[in-house]
């Protein structure tokens, strides 16, 4: 066996930014497109902050035309002195050294919405050329930094400047040898962010400018805040209040902020941040706004004898139906923790949420009796439902595979029960289903066969939605149960894959299940496991070869790489149900050709909205969605 020497020559050390080039996952989640999106916000946070201090008005971000980005504010700008522990710049240091910054505790910001107070360093670390301009003292400094953070030369004066102007310009231009994947920037991923800062800091106007194509840009200002912000949230929707309850209070250095308001549908939206991240786990803050919204009904409801002393008390899911809420907290000192570092865990916070939250509402409810009825009533339909649900949900409950059946048809189960490798086709129609049948691994590959378009649950409770045998065929073939029953952990099959024609019913019927998925599955989704099969749109017959072209430019490389004299047949396919089990297992089944697109929840807000604009009840916003939208074809076959 040969011999491995381990000594003092193995240990490696990675002066100054070597480290973020070497693994930036560790510093901005990935080098994806959500990565360089990362960068963006880390500049911009550095801005927000100074909006928290009270310091900031303006803030600008520009997409230059070569992907390069330009975030200006007028705050108080970095410090330009010496800094007395590096010897070099402030401005230098805080770009050069991890973390340096004015949020750990040396008195520069009350709350900052930097996790880890690295990003200007790390944006300049992970950049092919970083310039930073500061508006000071009527001086205008500059400096520029290359090769992935390495100064180009000191800090210096290179202009004057009014004397009452402040501020910080930073331009940056992402590397490419780290963000391989892509460089260039999504407009509109960068607006929601945008949008959502400002609808956090109340005041402050954010302005979003895309220099590669004319006159676009936007500016984002909200006086009114998260209650703009719900607003927002339930524009597609009807509220069954006209007011937005709203309520701030500050306990111990920590701010609660609260706005909400119900709306006649059926899915609650309820986000929190801290400091302005996007706690998508939650936290305390939630937890104590919850805590306090079910006691706060439940006891005015009790009071005014609209639940009588005998009835059971309101959940807490009956509270929150059609509840559309932001919950904000500013905290000097935030402790997250979970999977993505995104749950506050500061213990004190539940009980100052709870209690800011809780004295508000209730001062509400007493002031406002009319409102208060509508929202007791509210919760009380849906508690009605819930226990609706609860009697149909028996009916879900898995006896074995080979008994679930729906009025179309019987599930055939795979062999394995290891649920890594099982794989379960939902397929539209008896043909198509007949033919994933045949053609399946019976070892790994279940087929469930549904026919026509499920019930649209956007429009409907979950009690209605059990009472549907193809959503309970659905509920029990996963095995997870559903509602306050739910429990990933039980899934049986980790490739969960819609397979529909390539048509609209078929466009439609992905939709439907994909709302059904979101509403009661959301966590199925999150994790990874729903895909849509792909099947090819053309077959091309040439001579004795059968090429199969999954989309129109994949039959244009195909065509042309054929011989001039080549005679061929291009025929389009309509159906799954036209291919033979063969033809669906080569092309759209077997692990080695098949392509499936992978679902994913990226924003669960913008997600929301989607779905509830293309399936909810209102009929206008879908309508100006499309328009919008929808994409226009001349056929010039002939």
């Amino acid at each position: 066996m040969k011999e491995e020497h381990y000594n003092e020559s193995d240990i490696q050390v990675l002066e100054g930014l070597e480290a973020v080039r070497k693994r930036p996952g560790m510093y901005i989640g990935s080098t994806s497109e959500r990565g360089l999106n990362h960068l963006v916000w880390e500049i911009v946070d550095n801005a927000v902050d100074e909006a928290l201090a009270g310091y900031c008005d303006d803030i600008e971000i520009v997409i230059n035309k070569d992907e390069s980005i330009t975030v200006k504010d007028d705050g108080r700008g970095i410090p330009t002195g010496i800094h007395p522990k590096t010897g070099v710049s402030t401005v230098e240091t805080i770009f050069t050294v991890l973390h340096a910054g004015g949020k750990f505790g040396g008195g520069g910001y009350k709350v900052s919405g930097g996790l880890h107070g690295v990003g200007a360093s790390v944006v300049n670390a992970l950049s092919t050329s970083l310039e930073v301009k500061i508006y000071q003292n009527g001086n205008v400094y500059y400096q520029k930094f290359v090769s992935g953070g390495k100064p180009a030369g000191k800090l210096e004066i290179i202009d004057k400047c009014d004397i009452n102007r402040t501020g910080t310009t930073v331009t940056f231009k992402p590397d490419p040898e780290i963000f391989k994947e892509t460089t260039i920037y999504n407009y509109d991923t960068l607006k929601h962010r945008a949008r959502e800062l400002a609808f956090l800091n109340k005041g402050l106007q954010i302005k979003l400018i895309d220099l590669r194509e004319p006159d676009k840009s936007e500016a984002f200002l909200y006086n009114g805040g998260i209650i703009e912000y719900v607003h927002m949230l339930n524009e597609n929707k009807k509220p069954i209040h006209d007011t937005v309850i709203y309520c701030e209070g500050e306990e111990s250095g920590i701010e609660i902020e609260v706005a909400l308001q119900y709306n006649d549908g059926y899915s609650s939206n309820i986000y929190s941040f801290t400091n302005n991240i996007n706690t998508v786990e939650g936290g305390t803050h939630e937890d104590g706004v919850r805590l306090a919204l079910s006691r706060v009904i439940n006891n005015y409801a009790r009071n005014n004898n609209i639940i009588k002393t005998k009835e059971d008390a309101l959940t807490a899911d009956d509270v929150k139906e059609g509840l559309a809420m932001i919950v904000s907290c500013k905290h000097p000192d935030p402790q997250f923790e979970g999977q993505t570092k995104t749950k506050l865990g500061n213990a004190e916070v539940r009980k100052i949420a709870s209690s800011v939250f809780g004295e508000k509402l209730e001062k509400f409810l007493l002031e406002n009796p009319a409102e208060a009825k509508l929202i007791i009533e509210k919760s009380m339909m849906a508690s009605r439902a819930r226990m609706a649900a609860k009697k149909a949900r028996e009916m879900t409950r898995r006896k074995g595979g080979l008994e679930i059946t729906n009025k179309w048809g019987k599930l055939t189960d795979c062999k394995s029960n290891d649920p890594t490798v099982s794989e379960i086709f939902i397929v539209e129609g008896d043909s198509a289903g007949g033919s994933a049948k045949e053609g399946r691994d019976y070892m790994t590959q279940a087929i469930l066969p549904l026919r026509g378009k499920i019930l649209n649950v956007e429009k409907a409770r979950l009690d209605k939605a059990l009472g549907n045998e193809e959503i309970r065929s659905i509920i029990t073939a996963f095995g997870t149960g559903i509602g306050d029953e739910f429990d990933l952990t039980k899934l049986r099959y980790h490739k969960i894959v819609i397979m529909t024609d390539a048509d609209v019913d078929g466009d439609h019927i992905r939709t439907l299940l994909l709302t059904l998925f979101y509403r009661f599955f959301r966590p199925v989704v999150e994790a990874g496991h729903v895909f849509a099969a792909q099947p090819p749109l053309y077959k091309v017959v040439h001579g004795k070869n059968i090429k199969w072209c999954l989309d129109e430019p994949e039959l244009n490389d195909y065509i042309s790489s054929l011989p001039e004299t080549a005679k061929y047949e291009i025929s389009r396919n309509k159906g799954l149900g036209e291919m033979d089990a063969k033809e669906l297992r080569e092309t759209t089944m077997s692990i080695k050709n098949r392509v499936l697109k992978q679902i994913t929840v990226e924003d669960a807000m913008l997600a929301d909205k989607v779905f509830e604009t293309l399936m909810g009840e209102e009929v206008e916003p879908r309508r100006d969605f499309i328009e919008t939208n929808a994409q226009y074809a001349i056929d010039l076959d002939v």
